[in-house]
């Protein structure tokens, strides 16, 4: 299972019987925590990994709408795009467990594209600044990805 908390901008991943196998910081929603379409927030409650995204993929790939640009991120390619929001390397699209939470309706954070994906190097983490999504360093996003499968649980905590 993986458990993301919002207020201490952290992931772990832990096993079956709750060993801890890996942690790392994270950058979730700078609008906060939420569930409604449009808003901007990470939804909170338990999700599942719908898909996973991504495998071989250079760790800092560009991706966009799910599938590779053919882009590598560097600072040029960066400034080049100032205003794009960085998808790297691997995703892990969420699809809510908790019908009229975070599933179904305006509520639906596979609809709203709510993912776990990487970020680049030079984007802070320990702070909210995403646009819903729950963000890594690029090397973090590969090993929690080698360790996923599609189905595994997440829960997204506030606290």
């Amino acid at each position: 299972m993986i458990r993301i908390s919002i207020a201490q901008q952290h992931l772990w991943l832990l096993s079956a019987s709750g060993e801890l196998l890996m942690e790392c910081p994270v950058s979730t929603a700078l609008a906060g925590a939420g569930e409604q379409m449009g808003s901007g927030c990470t939804p909170r409650g338990l999700h599942r990994v719908r898909a996973c995204i991504g495998a071989r993929l250079d760790a800092r790939a560009v991706l966009k709408g799910r599938r590779p640009t053919g882009e590598i991120w560097s600072a040029e390619l960066a400034a080049e795009y100032p205003q794009r929001d960085w998808i790297l390397g691997r995703i892990l699209w969420l699809c809510g467990e908790e019908q009229g939470f975070n599933r179904g309706g305006q509520v639906d954070s596979q609809r709203r594209y709510i993912y776990l994906h990487g970020t680049p190097d030079d984007q802070p983490m320990g702070i909210p600044l995403s646009h819903g999504c729950i963000r890594l360093q690029s090397e973090a996003m590969v090993a929690l990805f080698e360790q996923v499968t599609p189905g595994m649980k997440v829960l997204i905590t506030k606290d």
